[in-house]
């Protein structure tokens, strides 16, 4: 496939520009969260990748390019970050792929409006980056229509602001490894019975949350793909997590390197022989991760290719955050306010960057399991020993 933008991309580069450019400039501040979801939804920038006709669901369509257009635009402007990203893009098209008529009439319509929030049920405390350990476990309430969960999902984004979370469960009571799981849609509103705990960062913020269920119910009719098939579901789901936002991010990453670049100008550091190689090689780097992406994006991926670009871009990323404190020299270690009992330290953008970055090749899949993958099914390597 040849990934090249046409003239109906550049027109919808347009429209996008101004759709943005128009909202971002209202003063005070633009709104976000819940009131910038219904904005987006409005005007029918949600849904652009589902894999159906126009309209069906209240969203439009575009084609794959078009998609590309709308994230670069999107990261472009500096946007506010996207509390629906995992309703869009991960719940929707699982939804297509695998619901039955009823599920996506109920869910697809609320979140093309950008009405209904969802979270991620997936990790748990020994059940990370190996998801196939999960214990949480789903039993069928006798005489009703009702699962009850009970268990404890981990880093779950979003679960203070969700309406909903899909979630992994274990259905079948002895099952073990990949056997015998569920993807359930689970209603957040169940005080008493759903509690969530913000969990809080280096950087001072609680961007992921514990969630404790303790008889969660679910209803037996909101299992996409059918009880015992969540395995199966799962992971389809989790391969949506990569495509057009791929590129998007990486504007934020050159967005940043070049913020780094200004900075090691204006301290002299650029003039350092190390410094300077160090910021040629990660320039260098994230075109070679640019061109990965399209060429995947293209339609020829190789195998392996998602556990590879996890790698790629979490200890680039890394590296960068790094690098910010070495140009930086002393004044890394001095925040930009005074501090406070109320708020303890500030961080400017390059230090959060540098304390976020940690977790860069942690979440979303180590990079241990990473290598794992690729050493497996890949490269045909022994396998690890699991228990």
């Amino acid at each position: 496939m040849d990934f090249s933008f046409g003239p109906d991309d550049e027109a919808l580069r347009q429209e996008a520009r101004a759709w943005l450019t128009g909202r971002l400039a209202v003063e005070p501040s633009p709104t976000a969260g819940r009131a910038w979801e219904r904005e987006l939804g409005a005007d029918g920038w949600i849904g652009l990748g589902w894999d159906c006709p126009p309209g069906t669901y209240g969203n439009r369509t575009a084609p794959l390019t078009g998609q590309v257009v709308w994230a670069e635009e999107y990261s472009r402007a500096r946007a506010p970050a996207r509390l629906g990203h995992m309703g869009e893009h991960l719940l929707a098209p699982t939804l297509i792929a695998h619901g039955d008529p009823a599920q996506r009439s109920r869910f697809l319509p609320a979140i093309a409006r950008g009405e209904e929030i969802w979270c991620q049920g997936y990790s748990e405390p020994g059940a990370g980056s190996d998801l196939a350990a999960v214990r949480t476990a789903a039993v069928r309430d006798p005489g009703s229509r009702t699962y009850r969960i009970t268990g404890q999902k981990l880093w779950t984004s979003f679960a203070r602001e969700a309406d909903w979370c899909f979630l992994l469960a274990r259905t079948t009571e002895g099952s073990r490894r990949h056997h015998g799981l569920s993807l359930l849609l689970v209603p957040m509103d169940q005080p008493g019975r759903i509690e969530v705990r913000p969990i809080r960062q280096l950087t001072g913020g609680a961007d992921f949350n514990e969630v404790f269920f303790d008889g969660a119910e679910a209803r037996t009719d909101h299992v996409p793909g059918g009880e015992g098939n969540g395995w199966r579901v799962a992971m389809d789901l989790l391969g949506r997590e990569r495509g057009p936002a791929t590129l998007a991010q990486q504007i934020g990453f050159a967005e940043e390197l070049s913020r780094i670049v200004r900075l090691a100008r204006e301290t002299g550091a650029a003039a350092e022989p190390a410094v300077r190689d160090r910021l040629v090689r990660q320039w260098a780097e994230l075109r070679t991760m640019r061109w990965t992406a399209l060429r995947a994006l293209g339609g020829t991926e190789p195998p392996g290719a998602p556990s590879v670009a996890k790698l790629l871009w979490g200890s680039w990323h890394q590296r960068l955050g790094e690098l910010a404190v070495q140009v930086q020299g002393p004044l890394a270690a001095v925040g930009p306010q005074d501090w406070s009992d109320e708020r303890p330290y500030e961080l400017d953008a390059l230090q959060r960057l540098f304390l976020f970055s940690r977790a860069d090749t942690i979440y979303g899949g180590s990079a241990e399991v990473q290598r794992t993958i690729i050493a497996e099914r890949v490269l045909g390597l022994p396998k690890e020993p699991r228990p």
